[in-house]
């Protein structure tokens, strides 16, 4: 049986056991075409915190429908782990590239906005690319305090949610009573 890779780095190393090596930060992992759920796999396995967000999509086939949890984000999975083990997750064989996150609490937090969004099951899609607008806050409803940016202005507001450092957004459907400016 093969040893697990994060008992093959050397405890004893006392250059792996000082602060910056063990710290936790997010590290966003490019997969592979359509890998993704790879990549999550074998986070799992590791031990590896990690975040795939994913969206239901349904599909009519002849006599059936079929409902599959397809990536919100094709090609990014979103991991957070000591810097020491980054070697570990770079060397798997479905990740393409691995980029540290410049400001992890900016990061994490929008990352937790488009996971409340999720939750709360608000009717999402993936945009293509982050468009100049309004800065809002919704004041009610369940992303009550979550700060967007509009894009559309009708009797529904459309606004995104943007995970800055990947350049992608998830764009929300929200009353416009629901928002303030800020």
């Amino acid at each position: 049986m093969e040893p697990d890779p994060s008992e093959m780095v050397d405890v004893e190393d006392p250059v792996l056991l000082l602060p910056e090596w063990t710290e936790v930060v997010w590290y966003v992992a490019h997969a592979r075409p359509r890998a993704e759920k790879k990549v999550a796999a074998f986070c799992l396995e590791q031990g590896f915190e990690h975040r795939l967000p994913l969206y239901p999509s349904v599909k009519t086939y002849a006599r059936k429908r079929v409902v599959f949890d397809k990536p919100l984000f094709p090609g990014y999975l979103f991991a957070r782990v000591q810097r020491r083990h980054r070697l570990t997750l770079v060397q798997n064989r479905y990740v393409a590239n691995l980029l540290e996150v410049p400001d992890q609490a900016e990061f994490e937090a929008q990352l937790t906005d488009i996971y409340r969004a999720l939750e709360a099951r608000v009717e999402i899609q993936v945009c293509p690319e982050i468009k100049p607008g309004l800065q809002v806050r919704i004041k009610s409803g369940p992303l009550r305090g979550t700060e967007a940016w509009v894009e559309s202005r009708s009797k529904m507001c459309d606004v995104h949610l943007r995970l800055d450092f990947i350049g992608k957004a998830v764009v929300a459907k929200i009353q416009a009573d629901d928002l303030e400016l800020i």
